[in-house]
């Protein structure tokens, strides 16, 4: 299969309601939407990254960058046999996960849909329903976060994943306990602490969370083992782990219990599939995060967590959550149960309302491979041939690390 056409298109909507973390208070989000075209069939992707660098150092203007500089250039001149080529084929480009990703799944939901198979099927999904969580941010009170528990627990969520920082941390765990003493619950830190907060941490050990995730840098695995040999409570990682070779490491070193894909953060969703399958021979068990994703990003989602070794609660919630409109004709609901169905059909299995995205898109962008030239007859010249591959053919040029 060969890309015929892929178009750009950024999107930006208000939440419902302001998110806070401890890295930041987000009132809009911007998408770029990917759409990919081949042999008749179309497949979407959606990108992840926050308005600010304050979770990676991707943001939507250099998911831009990424895609149209870089990335489609490099997919328009590949062949592609399988979906799992397109990280093949980008492997060379560092970082910038958030952007391949945008495209990776597109082509996953193209192959998928190219095939006449759900996204689920083709990716080893086994589910036809997932369990549902749901992120509440940092609220203005105490009471307001009880509040809203509350309400999340009547929609049918079976957990709750609450934010948290320094200074609004063992109150909430506190708290929440006491209001609900069978509630799973788990605290997520973003990065917030460090090794001098132990006490604050063997504190919120007494009222048993799930567990915490990334509560260290960003980038660490070996203080999250430090860590985790002090506190009783499973320490989750999300933002240290990238690859399968990351989760291999964490776990290995114990850094970490329970690992959070997200497939948009991690390259892709052979990036994600292979970290699920780490997790799986190692019996770590593994949940889908979630980054208030419009309907694409979401429906990818929900078809990533019908793999097997996504045994607790994600947070993939529903549609309506954070945004008044909707990108995609059949949003996703919580049934009474707490679960969500997997789509059926073909891809992504939801139909994406392209006329609104194409309505509402405040930048566009369309890319086609470039036509060749028509042959010309040959003469002899007295020039040096071009460096040939191994394969006889002339090389393209690369990186010089690569070469």
């Amino acid at each position: 299969m060969r890309i015929e056409r892929v178009e750009l298109f950024v999107l930006r909507l208000p939440l419902k309601r302001a998110y806070e973390t401890s890295g930041s208070r987000e009132t809009h989000q911007t998408r770029v939407i990917a759409r990919v075209e081949s042999e008749g069939a179309v497949g979407w992707g959606e990108s992840v990254a926050p308005e600010l660098p304050w979770y990676s150092g991707e943001t939507p203007k250099t998911i831009w960058y990424a895609l149209d500089e870089i990335v489609i250039p490099a997919l328009l001149d590949a062949e592609l046999h399988q979906p799992e080529d397109t990280e093949r084929i980008l492997g060379w480009i560092r970082e910038h996960r958030m952007a391949k990703a945008t495209l990776e799944m597109a082509i996953w939901d193209l192959f998928a849909k190219r095939d006449g198979r759900s996204l689920s099927k083709l990716l080893g999904g086994t589910r036809d329903r997932i369990l549902c969580g749901v992120a509440i941010g940092i609220q203005p009170s105490i009471d307001d976060l009880l509040e809203t528990i509350q309400r999340e627990l009547k929609a049918g969520y079976q957990r709750v994943k609450l934010k948290i920082k320094p200074g609004w941390d063992v109150t909430v765990a506190e708290a929440v306990r006491a209001t609900f003493p069978e509630l799973p619950f788990m605290l997520d830190a973003n990065s917030a602490y460090t090794l001098a907060d132990v006490a604050v941490f063997k504190r919120i050990d007494t009222y048993a969370p799930m567990m915490i995730e990334q509560p260290l840098s960003h980038d660490d695995i070996v203080d999250h083992a430090t860590l985790q040999r002090e506190i009783k409570t499973p320490i989750c990682l999300d933002e240290s782990i990238h690859t399968g070779d990351d989760a291999r490491k964490a776990i290995e070193l114990g850094a970490t219990r329970i690992i959070n894909i997200k497939a948009g953060r991690v390259g892709g969703l052979t990036s994600a599939r292979r970290i699920h399958d780490v997790g799986r021979e190692a019996g770590v068990p593994v949940w889908c995060g979630g980054m208030l994703e419009m309907g694409i990003g979401r429906a990818h989602n929900v078809h990533l967590a019908s793999l097997p070794n996504f045994s607790l609660p994600g947070d993939v919630s529903a549609s309506e959550r954070y945004f008044a409109t909707e990108i995609i004709g059949e949003p996703f609901t919580v049934e009474k149960d707490g679960t969500m169905r997997v789509p059926t059909g073909p891809g992504i299995g939801v139909t994406v309302l392209e006329k609104l995205i194409r309505k509402i898109a405040v930048r566009t962008k369309q890319y086609r491979p470039a036509r060749k030239a028509p042959a010309k007859a040959k003469r002899r010249t007295s020039a040096k041939p071009a460096a040939r591959s191994a394969a006889g053919r002339p090389r393209a040029a690369t990186p010089r690390s690569r070469r």
